[in-house]
Protein backbone atom coordinates (compact mmCIF):
# COMPACT_ATOMS: atom_id res chain seq x y z
CA UNK A 1 0.00 0.00 0.00
CA UNK A 2 2.67 2.17 0.33
CA UNK A 3 4.07 1.58 -2.79
CA UNK A 4 2.05 3.24 -4.79
CA UNK A 5 2.60 6.93 -3.23
CA UNK A 6 6.33 6.23 -2.86
CA UNK A 7 6.82 5.31 -6.60
CA UNK A 8 4.45 8.54 -7.16
CA UNK A 9 6.90 10.61 -4.67
CA UNK A 10 9.83 9.09 -6.78
CA UNK A 11 8.51 9.86 -10.32
CA UNK A 12 7.38 13.39 -9.72
CA UNK A 13 11.34 14.06 -8.03
CA UNK A 14 12.67 12.42 -11.63
CA UNK A 15 10.29 14.41 -13.83
CA UNK A 16 11.48 17.83 -11.94
CA UNK A 17 15.17 17.07 -12.51
CA UNK A 18 14.14 16.87 -16.44
CA UNK A 19 12.29 19.85 -16.48
CA UNK A 20 15.40 22.94 -16.59
CA UNK A 21 16.27 24.26 -19.57
CA UNK A 22 18.36 26.56 -18.34
CA UNK A 23 21.84 26.65 -19.04
CA UNK A 24 24.30 24.88 -16.26
CA UNK A 25 21.79 24.74 -14.08
CA UNK A 26 20.42 28.32 -14.34
CA UNK A 27 16.92 29.92 -14.81
CA UNK A 28 15.53 29.18 -18.18
CA UNK A 29 15.27 31.68 -20.73
CA UNK A 30 13.03 34.27 -21.25
CA UNK A 31 12.08 33.11 -24.94
CA UNK A 32 13.02 30.84 -27.45
CA UNK A 33 13.92 32.29 -31.03
CA UNK A 34 13.51 30.68 -34.47
CA UNK A 35 12.82 31.02 -38.11
CA UNK A 36 10.05 31.04 -40.09
CA UNK A 37 9.26 30.74 -43.47
CA UNK A 38 8.44 33.90 -45.41
CA UNK A 39 6.67 32.21 -47.97
CA UNK A 40 4.36 29.62 -47.16
CA UNK A 41 2.28 27.03 -48.96
CA UNK A 42 -1.86 28.06 -49.18
CA UNK A 43 -3.68 25.49 -46.51
CA UNK A 44 -5.37 22.80 -49.08
CA UNK A 45 -2.90 22.90 -51.57
CA UNK A 46 -2.28 19.23 -52.69
CA UNK A 47 0.69 18.40 -54.97
CA UNK A 48 0.91 14.55 -56.59
CA UNK A 49 3.85 12.93 -58.67
CA UNK A 50 6.20 10.37 -58.43
CA UNK A 51 9.01 10.14 -55.91
CA UNK A 52 11.63 9.87 -58.43
CA UNK A 53 10.96 13.25 -59.11
CA UNK A 54 10.76 14.64 -56.05
CA UNK A 55 13.41 16.72 -54.80
CA UNK A 56 14.68 15.63 -51.48
CA UNK A 57 15.42 18.46 -49.11
CA UNK A 58 18.39 17.15 -45.96
CA UNK A 59 19.27 18.86 -42.90
CA UNK A 60 22.78 20.64 -43.69
CA UNK A 61 25.64 19.72 -41.97
CA UNK A 62 26.90 22.27 -39.69
CA UNK A 63 30.73 23.57 -38.33
CA UNK A 64 30.69 22.57 -34.79
CA UNK A 65 30.07 26.35 -33.50
CA UNK A 66 26.60 26.13 -35.14
CA UNK A 67 25.55 22.60 -33.41
CA UNK A 68 23.99 24.19 -30.31
CA UNK A 69 21.19 25.81 -29.70
CA UNK A 70 23.41 29.46 -29.19
CA UNK A 71 23.75 32.62 -31.54
CA UNK A 72 27.42 32.41 -32.31
CA UNK A 73 29.00 36.02 -32.19
CA UNK A 74 32.32 36.37 -34.67
CA UNK A 75 34.22 38.31 -32.01
CA UNK A 76 37.21 39.17 -34.82
CA UNK A 77 39.89 37.04 -35.85
CA UNK A 78 39.58 33.34 -34.28
CA UNK A 79 37.66 34.08 -31.68
CA UNK A 80 34.00 33.32 -31.19
CA UNK A 81 31.33 33.75 -28.21
CA UNK A 82 27.72 33.46 -27.83
CA UNK A 83 25.26 36.01 -27.74
CA UNK A 84 23.60 36.58 -24.28
CA UNK A 85 19.98 35.60 -23.86
CA UNK A 86 19.59 34.26 -27.56
CA UNK A 87 18.63 30.25 -27.68
CA UNK A 88 17.53 29.09 -30.51
CA UNK A 89 14.14 26.90 -30.11
CA UNK A 90 16.26 23.49 -31.61
CA UNK A 91 19.78 23.51 -33.64
CA UNK A 92 19.88 26.00 -36.74
CA UNK A 93 20.23 23.22 -38.93
CA UNK A 94 16.82 21.87 -38.64
CA UNK A 95 15.46 25.12 -38.17
CA UNK A 96 16.95 26.55 -41.73
CA UNK A 97 15.88 23.41 -43.48
CA UNK A 98 12.29 23.76 -42.34
CA UNK A 99 12.66 27.43 -43.80
CA UNK A 100 13.87 25.84 -47.19
CA UNK A 101 11.64 23.35 -47.59
CA UNK A 102 8.76 25.56 -46.93
CA UNK A 103 10.65 28.53 -49.42
CA UNK A 104 10.85 25.79 -52.29
CA UNK A 105 7.48 23.94 -51.76
CA UNK A 106 5.47 27.35 -51.92
CA UNK A 107 7.62 28.63 -55.14
CA UNK A 108 6.19 26.09 -57.76
CA UNK A 109 4.77 22.82 -58.03
CA UNK A 110 7.94 20.44 -57.25
CA UNK A 111 6.91 18.20 -55.11
CA UNK A 112 9.52 18.32 -51.76
CA UNK A 113 10.19 15.17 -49.62
CA UNK A 114 11.97 14.98 -46.12
CA UNK A 115 12.86 12.57 -44.04
CA UNK A 116 12.85 8.73 -43.59
CA UNK A 117 12.18 6.13 -46.44
CA UNK A 118 10.55 9.29 -48.89
CA UNK A 119 13.64 11.32 -48.80
CA UNK A 120 16.23 8.19 -50.01
CA UNK A 121 14.14 7.12 -52.61
CA UNK A 122 14.09 11.12 -54.38
CA UNK A 123 16.32 10.81 -57.15
CA UNK A 124 16.77 14.48 -56.51
CA UNK A 125 18.81 15.37 -53.82
CA UNK A 126 19.79 19.20 -52.15
CA UNK A 127 22.08 19.13 -49.53
CA UNK A 128 24.76 21.21 -48.47
CA UNK A 129 26.62 22.93 -45.37
CA UNK A 130 25.17 25.67 -43.26
CA UNK A 131 28.56 27.88 -42.70
CA UNK A 132 27.13 30.55 -40.92
CA UNK A 133 24.18 31.84 -39.20
CA UNK A 134 26.16 34.09 -37.36
CA UNK A 135 26.31 37.54 -35.63
CA UNK A 136 29.22 39.47 -36.64
CA UNK A 137 29.85 41.76 -33.98
CA UNK A 138 32.53 43.90 -35.53
CA UNK A 139 30.23 44.67 -38.49
CA UNK A 140 27.11 44.56 -36.29
CA UNK A 141 25.57 42.01 -38.79
CA UNK A 142 23.99 38.71 -38.99
CA UNK A 143 25.80 36.22 -41.97
CA UNK A 144 23.45 33.39 -43.10
CA UNK A 145 25.93 31.82 -45.42
CA UNK A 146 24.92 27.80 -47.72
CA UNK A 147 26.71 25.87 -49.41
CA UNK A 148 24.31 23.88 -51.43
CA UNK A 149 25.21 20.57 -53.10
CA UNK A 150 21.87 19.16 -55.76
CA UNK A 151 22.39 15.85 -57.04
CA UNK A 152 20.61 15.13 -60.16
CA UNK A 153 19.00 12.07 -61.20
CA UNK A 154 21.76 11.92 -64.41
CA UNK A 155 24.34 11.70 -61.40
CA UNK A 156 25.21 15.50 -62.13
CA UNK A 157 26.57 17.32 -59.32
CA UNK A 158 25.94 20.96 -58.89
CA UNK A 159 27.31 23.04 -56.30
CA UNK A 160 26.79 27.10 -55.27
CA UNK A 161 27.52 29.25 -52.59
CA UNK A 162 24.43 31.41 -51.02
CA UNK A 163 24.89 34.13 -48.93
CA UNK A 164 23.00 37.12 -47.05
CA UNK A 165 23.28 40.11 -44.62
CA UNK A 166 21.63 42.23 -42.20
CA UNK A 167 23.48 44.89 -41.42
CA UNK A 168 23.08 47.71 -38.66
CA UNK A 169 22.21 45.06 -36.56
CA UNK A 170 22.15 45.71 -32.78
CA UNK A 171 23.68 42.80 -30.56
CA UNK A 172 20.71 41.89 -28.54
CA UNK A 173 18.21 38.58 -29.25
CA UNK A 174 15.27 41.03 -29.96
CA UNK A 175 17.43 42.48 -33.18
CA UNK A 176 19.63 39.91 -34.08
CA UNK A 177 16.20 37.25 -34.10
CA UNK A 178 14.30 39.25 -36.77
CA UNK A 179 17.21 40.28 -38.95
CA UNK A 180 18.44 36.18 -38.83
CA UNK A 181 15.15 35.57 -39.77
CA UNK A 182 15.30 38.04 -42.94
CA UNK A 183 18.89 36.73 -44.26
CA UNK A 184 17.90 33.15 -43.96
CA UNK A 185 14.43 33.60 -46.16
CA UNK A 186 16.61 35.28 -48.67
CA UNK A 187 18.73 32.55 -48.57
CA UNK A 188 16.08 30.26 -48.95
CA UNK A 189 14.35 32.31 -51.88
CA UNK A 190 17.72 32.50 -53.60
CA UNK A 191 18.08 27.89 -53.51
CA UNK A 192 14.72 27.76 -54.55
CA UNK A 193 14.97 29.76 -57.76
CA UNK A 194 18.17 27.82 -58.30
CA UNK A 195 16.75 24.38 -57.89
CA UNK A 196 13.91 25.50 -59.61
Amino acid sequence: MIVKPLCAALGAVVLAGCVNVGIGGGKAPEQLLTLTSTATVATGTMREGRLDNALAVAVPAVPRHLDVARVPVQTGGNSLAYLADAFWVEKPASLFQRVLVETIRAGGSRMVVTGGELEYGARTQLDGELLAMDYDAAMSRVVVRFDAVLRQPDGTIRQRRFESEETGVLPTAAAVAPAMNRAANDVAAQVAQWVG
